[in-house]
């Protein structure tokens, strides 16, 4: 199955990505061989040579249509950092893309195909890291949800397994050749609070987010040495969504315990990732949280928290 790949070109340029253009504000439409609608915005001069875009460095973030993946492009951007932004398609990743251009000036590219179509996946990333020179990957993709076992369609356990465990590992185990190419490079990657226990009614996510927590610390002690520092961040609850910040006001007190904006979240992380953090627990309670719950039994722990995560479920439809 083939698609169409649209370049849009917001200035004259030449020889941008093996074409010519004399033109301004034209799009053109080349076939492609895998499934993804990739799309190229140029607001600086310098960024539109080719031999320039090899000099340049970008940071690559999966997920960044909405929420903290938004966060962390803006805020890249306003670091002055180039991006490789990663999305579904339909999300309306190349309004975020222009508008980043425009503020800050940038050069900022995009990419919508589904992260867990293995094919897709790989041939995608093999165009990106044949043109640009990644130096920082933020593996923030990720989905969950709150329902019993019996009650959640495969499709949705299969889901979460392919984008949270099998995508992230694929992703990074591609672009560690390519990031250790760089004096200094960087991993962050999304855990979550439920990374530190099991949780029923919600099972399959933490143990999603545990592997990640448990795969990138592991990597971290392998790549130590090199110029490559590997980042795990554990937020807790955010706002990300309607469905969310439902849930989320739905439990009162409880559920906003912990709770921060995506923009400090992202802020935090970015931080402690570039000083090479190994850990990252954003928000005073959350790290109160997680000692108090490291004194805990563990069976006595797991049955709190399931206990509070049940009460979730009136707000998952």
């Amino acid at each position: 199955m083939q698609c169409l790949r649209y370049i849009l070109r917001t200035e004259n340029s030449s020889h941008i990505n093996g074409t010519s253009s004399r033109q301004c504000n034209t799009i053109q439409p080349r076939m492609q061989s895998f499934v993804t609608r990739a799309a190229t915005v140029h607001t600086r001069k310098a960024a539109c040579q080719s031999h320039s875009m090899q000099q340049l460095k970008y940071t690559l973030i999966t997920g960044a249509s909405s929420g903290l993946g938004k966060e962390f492009a803006r805020q890249c951007a306003a670091m002055g950092r180039n991006l490789i932004l990663l999305s579904l398609p339909g999300c309306n990743i190349f309004s975020l893309a222009e508008s980043l251009e425009l503020e800050y000036g940038v050069d900022v590219r995009f990419f919508e195909f589904d992260m867990t179509n293995t094919e897709v996946l790989q041939r995608c990333l093999q165009e990106i890291m044949s043109q640009y020179q990644i130096d920082f990957l933020i593996n923030n993709a990720g989905v969950g949800g709150t329902s019993s076992i019996t009650a959640t369609p495969l499709e949705k356990i299969d889901s979460i397994i392919l984008l949270n465990v099998r995508s992230t590992v694929m992703i990074t185990r591609m672009l560690i050749p390519h990031l250790l190419q760089h004096k200094e490079s960087y991993i962050l990657n999304i855990a979550s609070m439920a990374a530190f226990t099991p949780i029923a009614y919600k099972t399959v996510y933490p143990a999603s987010k545990a592997f990640i927590s448990s795969f990138f610390l592991g990597l971290r002690e392998e790549l130590s040495g090199t110029g490559l520092s590997v980042s795990v961040v554990y937020p807790g609850p955010i706002m990300t969504n309607s469905h969310t910040t439902r849930r989320i006001i739905g439990q009162g007190i409880k559920g906003k315990m912990g709770l921060l904006p995506a923009s400090e979240i992202a802020e935090i992380a970015l931080k402690g990732a570039l000083s090479k953090c190994r850990v990252i627990i954003p928000g005073l309670m959350n790290r109160i949280n997680h000692k108090l719950m490291q004194l805990l039994p563990a069976g006595l722990k797991l049955r709190l928290v399931s206990r509070e995560v049940k009460k979730e479920i009136q707000f998952a439809t």
